[in-house]
Parts: C-alpha cells; structure tokens; sequence
C-alpha cells in the first residue's frame, strides 16, 4: 500500500449519504424510534452527529440537550445554542449541578482533592493532565493533578492511585448523570439516543463506560478525529465549533483532551494509528511523517497501550446460562 498525509482524506458528500441512509434504517427500522435525541456540548462531534441527524430525520425530529453544571465552560453553551439555532432543531437545557450536588460528586471529588492539596477550597479550579511529549519521552500515562489559585499560580503534583482514581469515579457522575437525563427526553418522544463518540474516544478508552459511552446508535465511531473535522466542515457546522481546541468540560480548570488523555495532536496521532493498524513499515511511517524511528515506535507504544488497559470499557456485560 501508499502511505501518504492525505491518506485519512475522505469523500464527505459520500459519507454524509451513506450514514443518513443507516441511521434512518437503524433508528426507524432496528430501534423503532422516529427521531434523534443528542447531548450538545458545542464540540465539533455531537455538532457533527446533530447535523447529520437533522438531515436523516428533518430538524422537527431532533432534540439538542445542553447539560451544563458548575464547572462547566461557558462558552460550551454559547456555541451549542448557534449550532441550534443554526441547525432549527428544539434544545433542552438542564442544569445538572443539583443532581451532582445529590450524588455527592463534588464531595467526593474534593476530598481527594485535599488530600494532594490541604489548602485547595471552592475558590481554586482543577484539573488532571498526563506528561506531553510523547513521541519524545518514555514517560508512561502517569496523571498529575494541577490547581489553580484565585491569583492564577498553578501548582501541579504526581496522583498517587488512590487519589486519581477517587477524583475520576466522582466526576464520572457528571457523563452518566447526562447519559440519564437524555434517555429521559428520548423515552419522553419515542426518539433513540444517538452517540457521538469518534474512533479515537471509542477504540482508546476516553469515554466513561455506562455515561457518555452509552447511547442507542453511533454513527461516527468509526471516523478517526481528523476525519471527524472534514466531515463537520462539509455538513457546514459553525466555524467557531470547528476551530475551537477540544476540552474535556469535565474539570473546572481548562483542559484540552490533549492534555488529560491524547497526549499527541490529532492529526499526527491519526496518521501513526492509521499506519500501525494498516502494518506499514517503520522506515515508512517515520519518512512519511517527517519523524525518527524512535519517535514512531513511541508514538505506537502509546496507542497500543491505551487500546489495552481499556479494554473493559468496552467490554459487554458477560452473561451465564
């Protein structure tokens, strides 16, 4: 085979055609839903999904739902309302901070929290981030919790396991609150619940199992990030949506997906993992791509370890008898 930069160049028109036709089957015929329910968080996939859905179903059959809560960005609802208003479809806003409040999410997060940083209070903001530079370090996925003081001073510190692992069970009560309430305004109109992870979330574990990785039909699993983004230019997503730097709205600092998971630049980690699954040759892949050897191989090593330790994510429910 060739391998080239453009070789994750898509036929958008094509695409478009081919995932309306299957969502209106699997929503109409397999789910016997008449419409689309999508969580919108002003990112460029569920924008994408909407778009797509708006052409399957009509915008009368498609329901946009902002979930916004305390720590969320605000800028996250300013660009979902344009990508609605845009699109003609009917949105939903439902603050969830009281139902996190209820199920002790900033609690529980903050105590973990505390225990890293005795002086953190509600005036602080937070965030996790992993080591940048992959293709240049052996660092392994080790977290770091960073705070950030009323006067802007960032501070960050190695998580030990017990403390990641509190910080990330309570705030994934944010995704499965919201994976809630959509199936609520689905069941409210007989509609499905439509995905919106991409094959980078999906297939390397950044989703949170039974919450944002949750949903009736996925119709953009399969599309790599920078495919994601042709796709979304074509269907004529806002620009404002489409040049804005994917975060992950989960934590009160800033945080780029980037930075608390990829740890690569979406169009450089596509074009590796498109060259590790396709088995083209290092030497190739490093030419191509204007990397060393080592870098490419680190770059590999990462993918393929993410891919593993995530493994239960997107295990189904085992089944005896």
């Amino acid at each position: 085979m060739t391998f080239h930069k453009d070789v994750l160049r898509i036929d958008p028109p094509a695409v478009t055609e081919e995932l309306v036709a299957n969502l209106r089957r699997d929503v109409r015929q397999a789910l016997r839903r008449s419409g689309a329910v999508i969580g919108i968080s002003g990112g460029v996939d569920s924008s994408a999904v909407l778009a797509l859905c708006v052409r399957a179903f009509g915008p009368k059959r498609v329901v946009g739902v902002m979930m916004p809560e305390k720590d969320s960005s605000s800028e996250s609802l300013v660009l979902a309302r344009k990508l609605a208003d845009q699109f003609g479809v009917e949105t939903v806003v439902e603050d969830m901070t009281g139902a996190l409040v209820g199920f002790g999410c900033y609690v529980r997060r903050d105590e973990a929290i505390k225990r890293v940083f005795p002086e953190y209070d509600a005036s602080y903001k937070a965030k996790i981030t992993l080591p940048g530079d992959v293709l240049d370090s052996e660092a392994l996925n080790v977290f770091y919790l960073t705070i950030i003081s009323p006067e802007g001073e960032e501070i960050s510190k190695r998580l030990n396991l017990r403390d990641y692992l509190q910080i990330v069970a309570a705030s994934n009560f944010k995704q499965r609150s919201r994976m809630a309430m959509l199936y609520y305004h689905a069941e409210l109109r007989n509609y499905a619940v439509v995905g919106t992870p991409n094959k980078n979330e999906h297939d390397q574990g950044f989703f949170v199992k039974w919450g944002d990785g949750g949903y009736d039909v996925a119709p953009i699993r399969h599309l790599y990030k920078t495919q994601v983004y042709q796709l979304a230019e074509y269907l004529d997503v806002p620009p404002g949506i489409r040049q804005a730097t994917p975060t992950t709205d989960t934590y009160s600092a800033h945080s780029s997906q980037e930075e608390f998971f990829f740890r690569l630049p979406f169009e450089v980690m596509d074009l590796l993992w498109y060259a590790q699954e396709h088995e083209v040759s290092l030497p190739e892949v490093a030419e191509v791509m204007g990397l060393t050897e080592e870098q490419v191989q680190r770059g590999w090593a990462d993918l393929a370890r993410k891919q593993r330790t995530t493994q239960y994510l997107r295990t189904l429910p085992i089944e005896y008898g």
